[in-house]
């Protein structure tokens, strides 16, 4: 217990040690909150499960250059995000639109909860079928007796 409990506060202690740290000069504190924003909601499309402020990938720090870049030079967040998809396509986006393309990945999560809960549905249905056709003889006159009993 005594270990595991040190494992935990040895993982919890490091893992601001592995966060993203860069020295960027905005000329305002909004400037500086939009590139926040923007980086958090942007995918490092080399890590998947990570926003561009978590990655420590090379394309994350670059796309974090070139999300920096573009905010300095007056572009707008849209102009950004517009640039970014149609370099990278909807997977930079960790909220994709809904559209075609992206469908499969709007709908696909409640299919696969569906076809769980019908195969669940169907397992259920099948052991206790199987249960009740699996007595012997004997079991069925021992319960034959005992429903005899309680008349």
């Amino acid at each position: 217990m005594r270990t595991l409990l040190l494992i935990c506060s040895i993982l919890l202690v490091s893992l601001p040690a592995q966060a993203v740290i860069e020295s960027r000069t905005f000329t305002d504190p909004a400037q500086e909150e939009r590139y926040k924003a923007l980086i958090n909601e942007l995918r490092c499309l080399v890590c998947q499960n990570q926003n561009l402020a978590d990655s420590n990938a090379d394309l994350a720090k670059d796309l974090r250059e070139q999300t920096f870049n573009m905010l300095v030079g007056g572009a707008s967040d849209a102009e950004i995000v517009d640039y970014m998809v149609s370099r990278y396509g909807d997977f930079v986006l960790y909220r994709p639109p809904f559209k075609s393309t992206t469908l499969p990945l709007w709908i696909g999560p409640f299919v696969l909860l569906g076809l769980g809960v019908l195969g669940l549905i169907i397992v259920i249905r099948r052991r206790n079928r199987t249960q009740g056709a699996a007595m012997s003889d004997v079991e069925r006159d021992q319960v034959r007796r005992l429903l005899d009993q309680e008349d």
